[in-house]
């Protein structure tokens, strides 16, 4: 049985329960809805994944703010709620205080996602890609690695968010000592694009196989999380050629406009999917379905042993 480790996080009924009697949970992170798609898809892809997660067996547990109150777990009418807030905070790690100080509400990133599900008991979360090494700012760092480096919890995503330096990334999870599993496949996925140039930590072929190194982890007393990179289908995924193009102008577009910090990436994955004719949104939905099935059986697998 999983026990939360902060009172000050509030359970929804249904992840409450779950956790009670020990059964799979998955950690959703909120940011996507708030700030990674747009209005009204935004909504109808967030239950998309909730609904994979159960037809996998597993209970789905959203991570946000809601009014300041820290919820790892909230029901739908919260759930469209978030989706149309105007002035909705992308909240990372160095947020939660703030936003929670004011009685804001937010979607949480990897980061604070990470963070929330950990406190909350949960050991397994899911989301599209993570945030990492931007290109030519090798100073400006997702807040995600670094809590990567110190949450042990399993996280499914695509990989890494393909506009940013993948290569750059991946080392910096290495020195933080974050194992990065290839599901079924040997180089780190970046995102619309299936693989990349970097190779992964190791490949594993199942999720029981990428259960047994998250237990090991456990046994070791190692505080780092595990990150299971999926590729995107094929059927779904982008060139590398195309993304790369799309990468450039969008970013060249948001230098220009002088905008930096937070802001950032959700202006550059918004210009992307302008500039691919919508396919990179169509991709987006498609890995967030996947990773939310795939974590929901890696959460019932550890679930079971």
């Amino acid at each position: 049985m999983n026990e939360p480790l902060d009172a000050t996080i509030a359970l929804g009924d249904e992840v409450a329960e779950a956790l009670g009697r020990g059964a799979p949970v998955v950690a959703l992170e909120s940011a996507v809805i708030t700030h990674g798609l747009p209005r009204p898809l935004n909504l109808t892809v967030a239950r998309e994944v909730q609904a994979a997660v159960r037809q996998e067996g597993a209970t789905p547990a959203t991570i946000a703010l809601i009014d300041g109150v820290v919820r790892a777990g909230i029901d739908d009418d919260q759930l469209g709620r978030l989706a149309v807030l105007e002035g909705a905070r992308k909240c990372s790690l160095r947020d939660l205080p703030l936003l929670v100080a004011r009685g804001e509400s937010g979607g949480t990133t990897v980061a604070g996602t990470a963070w929330i599900a950990h406190r909350a008991g949960l050991r397994v979360m899911a989301t599209g890609g993570i945030g990492g090494v931007h290109r030519g700012a090798p100073f400006d760092v997702s807040a995600d690695l670094e809590v990567l480096g110190e949450t042990p919890i399993a996280v499914v995503s695509s990989g890494v968010k393909s506009f940013l330096d993948v290569a750059a990334t991946a080392e910096r999870l290495e020195t933080l000592g974050v194992p990065c599993l290839g599901y079924r496949c040997e180089s780190l996925p970046a995102f619309y694009v299936a693989q990349s140039d970097v190779a992964v930590t190791q490949r594993v072929d199942s999720v029981a196989e990428a259960a047994t190194v998250v237990l090991a982890r456990d046994e070791l007393g190692m505080s780092q999380a595990v990150l299971l990179a999926v590729p995107i289908s094929a059927t779904h995924a982008l060139s590398a050629d195309e993304v790369e193009r799309a990468a450039i102008l969008a970013a060249e577009g948001v230098r220009a406009s002088g905008m930096t910090g937070r802001d950032v990436t959700p202006r550059v994955l918004a210009r992307m999917a302008e500039l691919s004719g919508g396919r990179t949104l169509t991709a987006n939905r498609r890995l967030l379905v996947d990773n939310a099935r795939i974590a929901a059986r890696l959460a019932a697998e550890l679930a079971a042993r």
